[in-house]
């Protein structure tokens, strides 16, 4: 990770080298980021990551040899809390439930602008899950029929508090922290502590995760309170 608080590092795992250069080039315009290192491969991309310990991995989905969700659940053996945004050509839904159920912290498709990836690589650094905007309704209705694996028994919703399930309605919903908290009248850092904390009982590792989760048992309707 970097030194600099301010300065985000970055890791670029794709096995096209001009695509790499594009990324790198736009990415270190921008005085907040630090590409800190490159790998062609998945194998060579757990080693840098390792080694390096970004803030922030871009990795590409479909590689020779190991793929991009085998690269992503290697990778989060070592380092669980590892914020991997995939970066990829593939609109499939079930490449991005496949991804997400892996663990990545995001899914972008690369023909998204140069101000979105920016603004994706700052909201992971933060924490935050991203999903590119045109994914969005395929996940859910990947999820709605059927395609993502089954409802949690009741047992573990169970698990949270009254608050907890009102918060991961508002997740489902792909609300902010800052409109949880406005909705709720909590403090930001407040909802931010829920939200770990629904994760950890959950056993989940992304904003995105917990949303997929809470539409599969029926929570995030307008009408959840």
């Amino acid at each position: 990770m970097s030194s600099d608080r301010d300065t985000i590092s970055v890791l670029l795992i794709d096995d096209h080298t001009l695509f790499r250069s594009g990324v790198r080039s736009l990415l270190q315009r921008n005085e907040r980021f630090a590409v800190v290192g490159e790998a062609a491969d998945g194998v060579e991309g757990v080693k840098r990551a390792l080694q390096l310990r970004p803030d922030v991995i871009l990795l590409d989905l479909n590689m020779p040899g190991m793929s991009g969700v085998e690269t992503l659940q290697l990778l989060l053996q070592d380092r669980p809390d590892a914020a991997v945004l995939m970066l990829t050509v593939s609109e499939e839904a079930e490449d991005l439930a496949a991804a997400l159920q892996a663990g990545a912290r995001g899914y972008l498709i690369k023909n998204i602008d140069a101000d979105y990836l920016i603004r994706a690589v700052e909201r992971a650094a933060a924490g935050e899950s991203v999903l590119a905007e045109s994914m969005a309704g395929k996940l859910f209705a990947h999820v709605q029929r059927g395609g993502a694996k089954a409802p949690a028994p009741v047992s573990e919703l169970d698990k949270l508090t009254p608050r907890e399930r009102e918060i991961l309605a508002c997740l489902a919903r792909g609300e902010s922290n800052k409109l949880i908290a406005r909705v709720l009248d909590l403090a930001e850092s407040t909802v931010k502590i829920h939200v770990q904390n629904i994760l950890k009982k959950l056993g989940l590792t992304s904003r995105v995760q917990a949303a997929v989760f809470a539409v599969e048992n029926g929570l995030g309707a307008a009408q959840d309170k």
